[in-house]
């Protein structure tokens, strides 16, 4: 018996329900469309996208013809006078799929107005998830994955940019920028003197192409990685939490040790881990490890 999501995709090759379609396309290999976004581009009644030339060569590629159906460009520049027209196609009971130039629609992306406007209107949108750059240069950083926080391009330079890291610094998470390959280098000096020079990170440019590079190592080792150096492509930032340099292990256990004395195991585990930015998990296999010593030694 098919599951509900071979079923699903069945349908969709054949017609698709009326309603907004955001596209998740490849960060740069090809190949990395998903077979049911294929299905929609093939389906769809209508088309947007962020960059129409882009779209184009991605169908051909992937041998999806477009004919006689629409393309209609949606960017930041013309996203107040095509709104209108694209909400009319919805009204209509049209399919519509959004692509964006790359990556997931909405992620640092003009698809955001569009969404919001089609769902104020009642109209149904639907998500075919696939490549994301944030989520990918998470994925290689080497950083910590369980919280994290996408922060898309920073402001410009000068004291709103140093309030702006100061607030995504307080979010004790790993954080994830998009940049300019041309103001890199000055954001890696912001960086470096609002969450320190120790503080692990990660440069991920060209993600999935064929110049794909990947440089670890503190703020202060990327930065001097990439000194004198013009970089070209996307560039996306993994930092990793303000105060994240790996606390000394005698500092947790005496800080456990008297956590244990007023609370139970579980309580001052999480409240250790939450102080130091250790896994929960890890400070409790040392608490108990504390609490059998402890029995050992009476």
């Amino acid at each position: 018996m098919a599951n509900a999501g071979t079923e699903r995709g069945a349908a969709e090759e054949k017609a698709l329900s009326p309603g907004l379609y955001l596209v998740s396309t490849p960060i740069g290999a090809a190949r990395d469309i998903t077979l049911r976004a294929l299905d929609i581009l093939r389906g769809a009644d209508a088309l947007a996208a962020e960059d129409t030339r882009t779209a184009r060569k991605l169908m051909e590629i992937h041998g999806v013809p477009l004919g006689a159906r629409p393309l209609i460009a949606y960017h930041d520049h013309n996203g107040a006078k095509a709104r209108p027209g694209l909400l009319k196609l919805l009204s209509e009971g049209r399919s519509l799929a959004y692509v964006s130039e790359a990556g997931t629609p909405l992620v640092a992306d003009p698809g955001y107005r569009l969404a919001r406007e089609a769902i104020d209107a009642g109209h149904a949108v639907f998500a075919a998830p696939g490549a994301s750059a944030a989520l990918a240069a998470l994925a290689v950083s080497g950083l910590p994955s369980d919280r994290f926080l996408f922060a898309g391009f920073p402001p410009g330079k000068g004291t709103r940019l140093d309030r702006w890291l100061e607030a995504q610094a307080a979010a004790q998470a790993t954080l994830i920028l998009y940049e300019s390959p041309r103001r890199v280098h000055d954001l890696l000096g912001n960086l470096g003197q609002c969450f320190g020079q120790e503080v692990p990170m990660a440069l991920c440019r060209e993600l999935t192409k064929s110049h794909e590079e990947v440089i670890r190592g503190t703020i202060a080792e990327v930065s001097a990685a990439i000194a004198g150096r013009a970089l070209k492509g996307e560039v996306v930032l993994v930092v990793g939490a303000r105060g994240a340099v790996a606390p000394d292990e005698d500092d947790v256990e005496a800080a456990l040790r008297a956590a244990l004395a007023t609370a139970t195991v579980k309580e001052a585990a999480a409240e250790i881990a939450e102080r130091f930015g250790l896994p929960r998990r890890q400070v409790y296999q040392m608490a108990l490890g504390l609490g059998r010593d402890e029995k050992g030694d009476g």
